[in-house]
């Protein structure tokens, strides 16, 4: 009789075992899955900065070939330049 309960008591032990194994492993896929998706979702965003980024450099160097050379001295000067400190208007 104690064979018995000692039989089933391994056999309940090695199920509970078996099952906390296999949520271990549903736990590490997910993880591993999620860890991957935020790399592609990264890796993505990335990319769609760098192509707006490379629309930019487009978009300037043919504005730039279009005006002629005052006009790109002027708006370098614009943008890059530092303005004086305000004058008091009193």
């Amino acid at each position: 009789m104690l064979q018995q309960w000692i039989k089933r008591g391994l056999g309940v032990l090695a199920a509970l075992l078996a099952g906390l194994v296999a949520v271990a492993g549903v736990y590490w896929r997910g993880r591993a899955m999620g860890r991957a998706q935020e790399r592609a979702d990264n890796e993505a965003r990335l990319q769609g900065r760098a192509a707006d980024a490379r629309k930019e450099v487009r978009d300037v160097q043919k504005e730039v070939a279009r005006s002629d050379d005052d006009a790109v001295a002027d708006r370098l000067k614009s943008g890059w330049v530092r303005r004086g400190p305000p004058t008091n208007g009193g």
